[in-house]
């Protein structure tokens, strides 16, 4: 019963109507000699495995080494006073004590009401990254961004369909997967995997939710796009995306390292940048081949539906993210700088803040409300990630 079941699961998710072009059955693709294959993705697991691994390792013995050369210390924020009562609110009632609260704590301790709210924005501190893991962090993500997209546009770059996108349909969706290929969508998509996995050890951000939704639809288009064979126009979308990824984490590298002109700079960059490439070369390059060329060649059917609308809301998406930035960038030269991360950095009271702006300004804190996202990145203002 049980495999009656499976069987007629397997048989209507893998519908040759959805799936492929009229006229083109699955056994017509199994007598391709090289095909993309729904087997293959599984191959990013054990891979996702050994991209966490090589993290740590970098992490630890390259990057920390580094951060500390450019005088960035493991030093944590000021430690909370030891109090067992307070403790016992912070951990088991509220880590944010509402007034009422805090006049009852204040008469039960003698203290006044500002030296327990101290004491509660220090305890948080104390959960809190410091800068050198946050460093450590950025540095990763930076150099495998930054080698991904090399590899990549080396990749392209002898690839037709990187100099004319038609060559994307010519005889689809029989194209050949090559080794080069098969390399660059695996490990993409074990990047991927590998963060999904690490979130939940990484540095705890308040944008833990979209951060997680941002990788599973990332995961989903790129095992969709490969098991129907979209890879050409696939990576395509891949390095136009990865392009201006490493220039934020540049700029959150040079913040870290408290090089403000530098960390101007490369923010700068990074939305010129990915305002060209999303608004665009993705709609005028993108979105006209899949919608436009794909349908001269190849006509329309059920997955291309889906993966065009899918295609489509990323734009809609672009547009949002890149008026942020541009809002953000605004906002910043209107200040003289790009103001600091309010995600993961230490909380202040006000006559902290007088003490220590100097070395505590860093990156986008434009707006402390929510923290969406720039292709993964950053949107009201804020690191993503941090």
């Amino acid at each position: 019963m049980a495999a009656a079941a499976a069987e007629l699961l397997s048989g209507w998710f893998w519908n040759e109507r959805f799936w492929l072009p009229r006229n083109v059955t699955w056994a017509d693709l199994e007598r391709q000699p090289s095909y993309p294959r729904a087997g293959h993705v599984l191959a990013a697991f054990p891979l996702a495995l050994g991209v966490f691994v090589v993290r740590r390792f970098f992490e630890r013995h390259i990057a920390k080494r580094s951060a500390i050369n450019l005088g960035i210390q493991d030093n944590g924020p000021h430690r909370a006073q030891p109090n067992a009562i307070l403790e016992k609110v912070f951990t088991s009632i509220t880590k944010y004590p509402d007034g009422r609260r805090l006049e009852g704590l204040s008469k039960q301790l003698d203290w006044d009401v500002r030296k327990i709210q101290r004491w509660f924005r220090h305890r948080r501190n104390e959960d809190k990254p410091t800068t050198l893991t946050k460093f450590c962090e950025s540095m990763w993500r930076f150099t495998f961004y930054l080698s991904i997209f090399s590899y990549g546009l080396r990749f392209l770059w002898s690839s037709p369909w990187f100099w004319d996108t038609r060559q994307c349909w010519y005889n689809y969706p029989f194209q050949p997967l090559t080794s080069s290929l098969y390399y660059y969508y695996i490990m993409e998509l074990a990047f991927y995997w590998s963060l999904m996995f690490s979130q939940f050890t990484d540095i705890k951000r308040k944008d833990f939710l979209i951060m997680f939704v941002h990788h599973l639809a990332t995961i989903g288009l790129i095992t969709f796009s490969y098991m129907n064979n979209m890879v050409r126009v696939g990576t395509l979308v891949l390095c136009l995306h990865d392009v201006s990824d490493f220039l934020l984490e540049a700029a959150k590298l040079a913040n870290y390292a408290k090089y403000q002109r530098l960390c101007d700079a490369f923010f700068m960059l990074f939305g010129a940048v990915f305002i060209v490439t999303r608004l665009g070369i993705y709609p005028y390059w993108i979105l006209n081949t899949t919608l436009f060329e794909s349908w001269e060649l190849i006509g329309p059917y059920p997955s291309w539906w889906l993966f065009n609308g899918l295609l489509v809301i990323l734009q809609m998406l672009h547009v949002v993210w890149s008026y942020l930035i541009i809002r953000i960038a605004y906002k910043a030269l209107m200040r003289g700088k790009v103001s600091k991360d309010d995600r993961s950095d230490v909380e202040s009271s006000s006559e902290e803040e007088d003490t220590t702006s100097n070395c505590s300004k860093g990156l986008f804190s434009a707006s402390s409300n929510g923290a969406n996202r720039i292709n993964g990145h950053v949107a009201t203002g804020q690191w993503p990630e941090d």
